[in-house]
């Protein structure tokens, strides 16, 4: 008796996870990012394709939509979003950039009832705004205020960032937040906007620099929105002649940028981990579209977090990995 209530236990058992398999839906997700040779967003892509990883073993798939420039940045991200409607996305993630341009491809996203999750750009207003899950990412104004609070310890009270992408919502965020937090400990700041095309390039970062700081001779911190962006300023200083009085911090970091905090040439980097965006964003978005789970803190931070000499070796570690 006892072997035959084990075989039909077993039975059922069998049965039931037959069945929760058949039912289990291969999640298709869609994620818009940076363009493909973008330090950073090199880093994010890599997040979302280890999450990938259990993605596909399930039967789904991740793919990644990025643009080829910089240059019309809302329009071109909106374009990618409508793309992944039209191929079938079950989920979608993307940074809202610049919402003028890119809110209505967002909302034919959740009209569609795909389930869409912000990351990066836009904070938890936008995916409240636009009916999406949740935001994942850095609070882009409270980096800026922190860079700037570090940068007033150091007693660097006049600053500068360089917004080589103007118009896109989080770096605007992250400027503001320099400007309001260096002014809150007394001291000033300025915003200098360069064109979309000077990102990344180290010619132009250099030469602008060089040319802001000898016009401006009282500024002694200069604030940068990447990685590529924080080296060229550190060769406009040299080429100024103001190493040694003007220092570097910035968003985000590579192995050469924390070689350059170990060294001094740079005092620090904001970390918004953007291994961790890419990551989270598709687990969650797979878990949901497969299992109905949900995360109920729906704005979760990644950053931001301060890289300084006190923590440059533990952040190289991860850097040699990839993952920061």
């Amino acid at each position: 008796m006892k072997s035959l209530t084990r075989t039909i236990a077993k039975t059922a058992v069998a049965a039931v996870v037959a069945c929760a398999t058949t039912v289990v839906m291969a999640a298709d997700i869609f994620v818009v990012g940076g363009k493909p040779d973008d330090p950073f967003w090199s880093i994010v892509k890599r997040g979302a394709e280890d999450a990938g990883i259990v993605v596909e073993a399930q039967g789904g798939s991740v793919t990644w939509l990025g643009p080829q420039n910089y240059n019309n940045l809302g329009v071109d991200a909106a374009e990618l979003i409508r793309q992944a409607i039209s191929q079938g996305a079950d989920a979608i993630v993307g940074p809202d950039w610049v919402p003028e341009a890119m809110d209505p491809a967002f909302k034919a996203v959740v009209d569609a009832g795909i389930p869409l999750i912000i990351y990066n750009a836009g904070g938890i207003g936008a995916a409240d705004k636009l009916g999406a899950m949740n935001y994942i990412g850095s609070d882009d104004y409270k980096a800026g205020v922190a860079a700037a609070e570090y940068f007033a310890k150091n007693g660097d009270m006049n600053l500068v960032c360089i917004n080589t992408l103007p118009g896109a919502a989080n770096i605007e965020a992250n400027c503001k937040g320099v400007t309001d937090g260096i002014t809150a400990a007394g001291g000033t700041a300025d915003t200098l906007p360069l064109p979309a095309t000077s990102f990344g390039s180290s010619t132009a970062v250099a030469q602008a620099v060089k040319a802001y700081l000898l016009k401006n001779p009282k500024v002694t911190g200069i604030y940068t929105i990447g990685n590529v962006d924080a080296n060229a300023a550190i060769n406009g200083v040299m080429q100024s002649g103001k190493v040694g009085r003007v220092k570097v911090g910035g968003l985000n970091m590579d192995e050469t940028i924390l070689n350059n905090i170990k060294s001094g040439k740079q005092l620090f980097a904001i970390d918004q981990q953007g291994y961790l965006q890419g990551y989270l964003a598709v687990a969650i978005l797979n878990g949901y579209v497969n299992y109905g789970l949900t995360v109920p803190t729906r704005e979760i931070l990644t950053g931001p977090g301060i890289v300084d000499k006190s923590n440059v070796e533990a952040t190289l570690a991860g850097v040699a990995k990839g993952t920061r």
